[in-house]
């Protein structure tokens, strides 16, 4: 056991020379009245990285006390509007509380810029593309601001001209879609999110755009587009032709003139035979998205965030954040979960969103408008494989599939109860007289929840991130902060081992190298189902999970479906069908070790590559 003190930041850890685990203890200056924090190792890279304040040297000068009061005392000023001082004080503890506990965390923008000068707190944009090089350069400049701000963007190039349409008023041939994800591509890299994270970005085309084979491959050779997750925009005209093996037509997006007729089959097989190189492209059933558009009278979605987990209409923003679920489990006790302290902390968390939206810093009056006019949040949870292992219940079990939909129903209703009530409290969205919700139920948001990949707060939080199965149990997180590899072990596991005397040498050594129970043969098979990892389990179940918590989350989900590397294209043609027969909003699959930069790597002293996540 090794303790360190670092007097500067005020803090002091101690940790286990064996497992990275760490455990630091901060201890707040001139906060008497403020709780300590505990964080893991890995965290608090993190947070001397991204998150705590640095003065003009580059010297870290807040704790991580002080940068929750500095993001609950911002968030709460907006209680001014409509109360006092006091209510203000009121609320601003709460926040407070519900963070300092890692109950909920906000995403990562609000963390890095609420209370500064930078004041932009939204995580997720998608922006309009339209067929003229003024708007599209004009998209290009909001897209580095949002970007510089720590926000990701979406777009759906679908509305530009083919590549070699004639420019008549320029004696020219236009270049495409593609073309233009290059620049946008090269933008983003010379932009880092905030000062301090690579950009991020969707780029989306519909399945009847003309350059659609182009679009399918343009990710095919690895480096390219980097800093862009792609996604196909499906219809369900289009799969219904591919269940027919019929013939689908490639559409002029201005003209509207059928310029190609091709096999639905062979742009499916295309669609296939990529996401098994590369994992790219992943599907957006954008019919589906929009039987749930919670507006539909004010405009039709066409695109998302860079992942997946939240349709927005063009100029719209939305802010997230997510419940720790890992914090309400009590196995000891009858209910399981703490479903009281839950519903608080889900209202709590609706009103900090809300919250956000009035006090957000908007860099452009057409995102504030559009933001305003709906006030889209997306709450959503993470930890939820640490809450099943200390629950004993298997990722692959109908018991996990039925307790998921109880939980993510539970956070539907009362994250629809708390902005009811703050519809009666502050008054409905602006355009709530064009919304589903007219004239019923005056609500204070046009959505409310949302399934984020979680990847950094998680690692905040020290728990497993969103609604994945672990990816490994123990790996090295790499590509994260500049050169910095992040090494972890599974906590679930080895409490649970050490709990029932399991945690022989031979069985660690093993984890550390494999980063699975797999073929450990000392352990009976009960417990290798319980901590079963990513790999392991069948696309079955990861399509069930999604589907049991898309079923109760107004936005969407954004999973990873992780195959081995040993899957066939025709594994995949099964999941992307079997996607869209269970509704789902979106889909994406990685297979393993089919790239060779890629965020987890399975085991902390192995050669095993892993696969790609969405880690902001």
């Amino acid at each position: 056991m090794r303790t360190v003190i670092h007097k500067k930041n005020n803090y002091h850890f101690s940790c286990h020379a064996k497992f990275p685990a760490c455990i630091i203890t901060f201890m707040p200056v001139n906060r008497n009245k403020l709780s300590s924090i505990e964080f893991s190792d890995n965290a608090i890279r993190v947070l001397e990285s991204r998150y705590l304040q640095k003065n003009e040297k580059g010297e870290i000068c807040e704790t991580p006390t002080e940068l929750i009061k500095r993001v609950a005392t911002s968030v709460a000023e907006a209680e001014l509007n409509w109360g006092g001082e006091s209510q203000q004080y009121i609320w601003e503890k709460k926040f407070f509380d519900i963070i300092n506990q890692l109950l909920f965390l906000p995403n990562s923008p609000t963390l890095m810029n609420a209370g500064t000068a930078a004041g932009q707190l939204s995580a997720c944009f998608v922006l309009p593309l339209e067929d003229h090089l003024e708007d599209i350069f004009s998209t290009l400049k909001l897209a580095a601001l949002i970007q510089q701000s720590g926000g990701g963007t979406g777009f759906n190039f679908s509305h530009l001209r083919p590549k070699n349409d004639i420019l008549y008023h320029a004696q020219g041939a236009a270049s495409g879609p593609v073309s233009f994800m290059k620049i946008f591509d090269i933008s983003t890299e010379h932009v880092k999110q905030g000062g301090k994270r690579r950009g991020a970005n969707m780029g989306i085309l519909n399945i009847d755009h003309p350059d659609i084979e182009e679009f399918i491959t343009c990710k095919s050779i690895e480096g390219n587009l980097r800093n862009f997750n792609i996604s196909i925009g499906i219809s369900d005209a289009f799969m219904m032709a591919l269940q027919r093996d019929d013939h689908w037509s490639l559409i002029h997006p201005n003209s509207h003139v059928t310029t190609k007729t091709i096999k639905a089959k062979y742009l499916w097989d295309l669609i296939v035979h990529n996401a098994w190189k590369s994992g790219d492209p992943g599907l957006l059933f954008l019919d589906t998205i929009n039987e749930s558009n919670p507006i539909p009278h004010v405009k039709r979605i066409e695109a998302t965030n860079p992942c997946g987990e939240v349709p927005l209409l063009p100029y719209e923003s939305c802010n997230l954040g997510s419940i720790n679920l890992s914090q309400f489990v009590d196995p000891d006790k009858e209910t399981l979960i703490n479903w009281r302290r839950l519903e608080e902390t889900v209202h709590i968390s609706v009103r900090f969103l809300d919250n956000v939206i009035e006090v957000n810093r908007y860099l452009s009056p057409q995102i504030k408008k559009t933001v305003q006019g709906n006030r889209k949040i997306g709450l959503g949870l993470m930890g939820w494989s640490e809450t099943l292992a200390r629950l004993e219940i298997p990722y692959e079990s109908d018991e996990a599939i039925h307790l998921a939909e109880r939980v993510m129903k539970f956070i539907a209703e009362k994250s629809f109860d708390a902005s009811a009530s703050l519809a009666k409290e502050r008054g409905s969205f602006r355009n709530w007289k064009k919304s589903i919700y007219y004239p019923a139920t005056p609500i204070r948001n046009a959505t409310r929840t949302s399934i984020a990949p979680t990847g950094t707060i998680s690692i905040l939080a020290d728990t497993s991130s969103s609604i994945e199965p672990f990816f490994a149990l123990s790996y090295e997180r790499q590509h994260v902060l500049h050169n910095e590899t992040l090494k972890e072990i599974n906590k679930p596991l080895l409490q649970y081992l050490k709990k029932h005397q399991m945690a022989s040498q031979d069985i660690l050594n093993h984890i550390e190298q494999t980063g699975t129970l797999e073929k450990v043969s000392s352990l009976p098979q009960s417990v290798k189902n319980i901590f079963k990892t990513a790999l392991e389990i069948h696309p079955f179940w990861h399509l069930k999970h999604q589907e049991a918590f898309q079923k109760y989350t107004d936005n969407a989900v954004s999973k990873t479906i992780n195959l081995p590397q040993h899957a066939t294209p025709s594994d995949i043609d099964h999941i992307y069908q079997q996607a869209w027969r269970s509704k789902l909003k979106g889909i994406t699959i990685f297979r393993y070790n089919s790239r060779e930069r890629q965020v987890l790597k399975q085991g902390i002293i192995s050669d095993v590559k892993s696969c790609k996540v969405c880690i902001e």
